[in-house]
């Protein structure tokens, strides 16, 4: 059994949970917390609950999977543990996972432990579209479109505001332009192929005008998109925006054969009805090929594209030849 333990317990922490739960080589080892640990209610009374500072003392754990936020918690969480632990996180900043990359590989070579980061399905699984399209169709021309639905990691980062008590982010699709790319366009800006609305709550005496334009120029989260910032009440909050569905699809054409005379279309479309449990099961997949890696001896950062998809899976490789191939 793979002795697991959440780092971390919101809305992603608690989809790692179920999915460990229901994978049959995997037990919870316990969920650490930076919250006060009696604050926290497990879906098991059996779970322990430890905090945070637990881990700095040594937990018994074969993987952790991180659950925190993007903009603050891994950049110093994923490098921080991997020095002792095999660690896997859900970072989805884009533009920063080179360095992101860089700083873990270094603490998990240092410590011996393997890492794997930025999994989830973007990036992670779409990621792995990406690469399969661009693979099958070189000469050729997609894109990928997020939403309609809660975009967490955007949620998490305007939460992060001087004056925010809470927020929802959605990011919307621009049909036209899929359809546009559906066809064989490219070149589209941000701005052309998603549009982003946030609701947000604020604490008293918060200054409006100073969060919406915080909101709308905040580097690689909202300022390439048109965004639109509502104010809400906590109350309206609580009605309508705790659903966190989600999902998008990823598009890539090109031709094919000795005149390019073959039109070839894949797309791959996902539709959740709720982002962190989703999130949470891939999480908990590379999780258990996070730590099949360090099994074999290997340590250093890995990425959903360094890691055997056979990995990811409770069978075995003769189970799955059977099965699945």
């Amino acid at each position: 059994m793979i002795r697991v333990g959440i780092v971390g317990y919101g809305n992603v922490g608690r989809g790692a949970e179920c999915a460990v739960m229901q994978s049959k080589d995997m037990v919870l080892a316990g969920i650490f917390t930076r919250r006060d640990a009696a604050s926290i209610h497990p879906l098991s009374p059996d779970t322990k609950v430890y905090p945070y500072a637990a881990l700095e003392e040594g937990a018994e754990a074969d993987v952790l999977l991180l659950c925190g936020g993007s903009a603050t918690d891994l950049p110093e969480q994923t490098p921080q543990l991997a020095r002792r632990y095999c660690v896997v996180d859900t970072f989805d900043t884009h533009a920063r996972i080179p360095a992101h990359f860089a700083a873990v590989d270094a603490a998990a070579k240092a410590g011996q432990t393997a890492a794997i980061i930025s999994t989830g399905w973007d990036p992670g699984l779409f990621s792995l579209m990406r690469l399969l399209g661009n693979a099958a169709l070189p000469e050729g021309a997609g894109d990928t479109f997020w939403g309609p639905g809660v975009s967490q990691g955007h949620s998490d980062a305007v939460r992060r505001i001087e004056g925010v008590a809470d927020a929802r982010s959605y990011t919307i699709p621009v049909q036209k332009t899929a359809h546009a790319v559906r066809q064989g366009a490219t070149g589209f800006t941000p701005r052309e192929k998603h549009t982003r609305e946030v609701y947000v709550v604020l604490k008293e005496g918060a200054d409006p005008q100073r969060v919406a334009q915080e909101i709308i120029t905040m580097p690689h989260y909202f300022d390439e998109y048109d965004t639109t910032v509502t104010f809400i009440s906590a109350e309206e909050m609580a009605a309508e925006h705790m659903a966190m569905p989600h999902g998008g699809f990823v598009i890539r054409s090109g031709k094919l054969g000795p005149e390019r005379q073959f039109g070839s279309l894949m797309e791959f479309k996902l539709e959740l009805d709720s982002n962190p449990m989703f999130t949470g099961a891939f999480l908990a997949a590379f999780g258990r090929a996070c730590h099949r890696l360090h099994e074999r001896g290997q340590s250093g950062c890995f990425t959903a594209f360094d890691v055997p998809l056979g990995l990811l899976s409770p069978l075995s490789g003769e189970e799955l030849r059977k099965t699945l191939l």
